[in-house]
């Protein structure tokens, strides 16, 4: 991957992004800061160190990207998140913690599925490509440790990092949102493919 095609795809996980940011502010009813996304492609143990340090804090909900591309989306909802969503949209007074009930659950699934089929929507629109996002889950139990076969047991399989940051008017610090996207290696391949042969100003090209 040169340098030019790393900056195609950081702004096209841009666009995609910022139309999930825009989703997000209308839920939280806040301004939603956007960080232009990081493209690292790093090895599975740095990934597992980093899912170990944030379940810790934070509520995981996991949707799957399928049809074209395969891949694995992960969404990391601090306390502050659950505390402030739960009282704009279930008009609940909470605690800021992660232990969370069957309805903040549903709530952090719908806004998972809404953030995540965003995501997808611009993907597939900007790179001809027929995905979806599956239905999110609350996965139970470590998730590094469901993860670590994956990423160990399969090194052909590549992650590609980046957040959301989110700035909410009422707080003194920013709070991220961080969110994680899984793409095995011949997903990474396709869209290599698809930048290589197409000129997203206006046409077809032979290369870059």
């Amino acid at each position: 991957m040169t340098e030019l095609e790393r900056d195609i795809i950081r702004e096209i996980l841009n666009i995609g992004l910022a139309r999930a940011a825009d989703s997000f502010a209308v839920i939280a009813q806040e301004r939603v800061m956007l960080e232009v996304p990081n493209l690292d492609i790093v090895s599975g143990k740095s990934i597992l160190d980093k899912v170990t340090e944030l379940q810790t804090n934070h509520v995981v909900i996991q949707s799957d990207i399928r049809g074209d591309f395969n891949g694995t989306t992960l969404m990391f909802f601090s306390g502050q998140h659950v505390q402030r969503l739960s009282r704009v949209c279930l008009r609940m007074s909470t605690s800021d913690s992660v232990n969370i009930d069957e309805m903040q659950e549903s709530l952090l699934l719908e806004i998972s599925n809404i953030i995540t089929g965003a995501l997808v929507t611009q993907l597939a629109n900007i790179l001809k490509a027929h995905i979806y996002g599956a239905p999110p889950a609350h996965p139970r139990g470590d998730m590094a440790a469901a993860l670590r076969s994956l990423l160990l047991d399969r090194p052909m399989v590549q992650p590609l990092i980046f957040s959301v940051v989110t700035q909410f008017s009422d707080k003194d610090n920013s709070v991220e949102l961080p969110l994680m996207i899984f793409f095995d290696r011949d997903t990474f391949e396709k869209i290599l493919e698809i930048i290589r042969t197409y000129d997203f100003m206006g046409g077809q090209q032979p290369n870059l």
